[in-house]
């Protein structure tokens, strides 16, 4: 008999990916002083965004969900935020204007701290040293010291969480996200290129629609839409003590939400169906992502859509496929057929980040910007040739001017690499590339 759900009870579960913590009453003690702490977010917040990942399911609206690849507390600022939102909205801007389909965006932001690794160690000049996990877990420095697990570091990743949520909801709420002010958004090293000219474009049309409008006598103050967007909040639920300390039961409706994001996924290496991660996704009332990589069969797919979805609820499952361009085309279709027949109303989102990843000659890791594109235009056959509706994309990228990612626009070239490789994790894409990108999912949208 299946035991009823609590937030801890992950604990009696298999579990991957965690740090080696060096002092159990010390995580015992943080954890607890997380479960003091205030929500980050609302569970009437989480229910819109379910309601919102429903229309996206019924092919009624395309997610957009982007952001660092791990959020680091070295940037962390109210100008680098200001920065990854301007470059979202952006793209929503294109997508929506190009398009006609309504946009979900959801952030990589206010909580993605951890990431899970390959490896548990690397070398570095010749020294083995733990993998570095994110700044949740410890420091990026490459040294035995630096790499060391401390729990106090969760609490830290709260507060930083929390002064983001803050700072998102003044830039959204308070006139930054305005339509009327698209113009602005066009960065100085975005508004000279090609990219950024297309977009110049496009915000000049809307202001005229708005001034048309204006003219004809439509009072467009009251329009809420206009002058504010939603961006909800997401990360990968990789700390499951974190995420357990910040779970909430609700009052009103008796079920529990994890407060530390409207939405978090369980990646390709935790999505166990018999594990600890799973086991703790399937009792909160949050939408779940779970990345499906090209190694998930169709059984182990419909047990994990089993153990998150079981009332086959319209916004509760996100289904992230991130095969690499050369496996998207032979192996999606299989799986979505699979979830389809057994009536999982999932959105299936594109990452085609992760499966395209590689080193360069000079040692940077890296990716092409072909390639992503190859991946997310796989994602949209597979899904054209079965009736099905591609939802939408999972992106890496950063508002900075950063030289991660290979093409693009502009095309970024591989001695260019080091001119700005800023990230302590992987490669992202720039506001350049992530506009380009923008355009040609837009293309693919209406064709």
């Amino acid at each position: 008999m299946e035991l009823a759900w609590d937030p801890w009870d992950w604990q009696n579960y298999p579990i991957t990916q965690q740090p080696e913590w060096h002092s159990r009453d010390e995580l015992e003690a943080v954890r607890r002083e997380l479960t003091l702490r205030a929500p980050l977010v609302y569970p009437r917040e989480i229910d819109a965004l379910k309601r919102g990942l429903a229309r996206a399911a019924a092919g009624r609206a395309f997610v957009l969900q982007a952001g660092d690849c791990a959020e680091s507390f070295h940037e962390h600022s109210a100008a680098a935020i200001r920065a990854k939102l301007r470059v979202i909205l952006q793209m929503a801007v294109v997508l929506t204007y190009s398009s006609g389909v309504s946009v979900v965006k959801i952030g990589r932001i206010a909580g993605q701290y951890a990431k899970p690794r390959s490896a548990d160690t690397e070398l570095h000049q010749g020294v083995e040293i733990p993998v570095f996990r994110g700044h949740i877990v410890h420091g990026d420095d490459p040294t035995v010291e630096a790499r060391r697990p401390d729990p106090q570091r969760m609490l830290t990743a709260y507060d930083y969480s929390r002064a983001t949520v803050a700072t998102v909801r003044a830039l959204t709420e308070g006139g930054f996200s305005d339509l009327s002010r698209a113009h602005s958004w066009n960065q100085d090293f975005v508004a000279s290129s090609p990219e950024g000219e297309r977009y110049e474009t496009i915000a000049a049309e809307i202001e005229r629609a708005l001034n048309f409008m204006g003219a004809c006598g439509i009072d467009l103050s009251h329009e809420e839409v206009l002058h504010q967007v939603t961006l909800w909040t997401s990360h990968e639920a990789l700390l499951l003590g974190y995420e357990a300390a910040l779970t909430r039961l609700d009052p009103a409706s008796h079920r529990y939400y994890d407060l530390s994001a409207h939405q978090v996924w369980i990646g390709d290496r935790t999505r166990d169906p018999k594990g600890a991660h799973i086991r703790f996704a399937s009792g909160i009332t949050n939408p779940v992502g779970v990345k499906v990589g090209p190694g998930m069969e169709v059984d182990d797919l419909l047990a994990v859509c089993g153990e998150l979805d079981p009332d086959r609820e319209p916004g509760r499952l996100v289904l992230v496929a991130r095969m690499g361009h050369e496996a998207v085309r032979a192996r999606l279709g299989d799986l979505v057929t699979a979830v389809r027949v057994a009536g999982h109303p999932a959105v299936w989102l594109c990452d085609p980040m992760h499966g395209n990843t590689f080193v360069s000659e000079a040692g940077y890791k890296t990716r092409d910007f072909e390639d992503i594109m190859d991946e997310i235009s796989g994602f949209f056959e597979v899904h054209r040739r079965l009736g099905t509706w591609p939802g939408g994309i999972h992106i890496e990228l950063t508002g900075q001017d950063v030289t991660e990612c290979l093409g693009g626009g502009e095309g970024v070239l591989e001695e260019e690499l080091s001119r700005a490789y800023d990230t302590i994790c992987d490669p992202r894409l720039n506001a350049r590339q992530s506009l380009d990108l923008a355009y040609r999912v837009a293309e693919l949208l209406i064709h």
